[in-house]
């Protein structure tokens, strides 16, 4: 998943700070950021299941991309982009698309338009504010503004692994031991501790 669980749950609880009670209800605010948390993460994974489809798909034709010298990467990216216009599904990574996130900005757009339809359905939260687009607004304002944060920690931690005495390869065990350790200092540095 392009952002990390604990990050998403820092997302949903924020969301659920920052919009109650001036937009929304609720009687658990906690239970009400566990919904939120479950709409990104289903439909983030989405895109992960895609991308599991076509490492699969790819390892059945790895004898002719050998064979015909096409890479390896070339032939993910042809192939998902394909089933990603067939199936109409919103890219999710921002870096595809050009946005300076993680996530895109359709890729947001459409998960705030996803968190307004639950809220509108749960018994657990009222929409206090009727007009659902400005709620879903305010969420679109507080997730970009939470994912650009993020970003920059995201960049800090990759710089402090390039910036080490040896080369570490990106994707290493070591890499991703220090990734977590560094974003997480980041993080801190902004007074968001995904543990709380």
């Amino acid at each position: 998943m392009l952002l990390a669980r604990e990050f998403v749950d820092y997302i949903s609880r924020q969301i659920i700070r920052k919009l109650t009670p001036q937009w929304i209800e609720t009687t658990d605010s906690q239970v009400a950021a566990e919904f939120i948390a479950t709409v990104i993460e289903e439909d983030l994974a989405v895109e992960d299941r895609l991308n599991d489809e076509v490492r699969d798909m790819l390892s059945e034709y790895s004898e002719y991309m050998r064979r015909e010298g096409v890479s390896y990467q070339e032939m993910f990216r042809r192939i998902k982009n394909t089933l990603i216009s067939q199936r109409k599904v919103i890219r999710a990574s921002g870096r595809d698309t050009g946005d300076a996130m993680k996530l895109s900005r359709d890729k947001v757009t459409d998960i705030s338009h996803k968190i307004v339809e639950m809220l509108r359905k749960s018994h657990e939260l009222r929409l206090k504010n009727k007009d659902s687009n400005a709620v879903r607004l305010e969420i679109l304002r507080v997730m970009t503004e939470l994912l650009t944060a993020e970003d920059k920690v995201d960049r800090a931690a990759r710089q402090k692994i390039r910036s080490q005495k040896r080369e570490i390869p990106e994707g290493s065990e070591e890499w991703d031991l220090l990734h977590r350790r560094y974003y997480a200092e980041e993080l801190k540095k902004l007074g968001i501790d995904l543990g709380r």
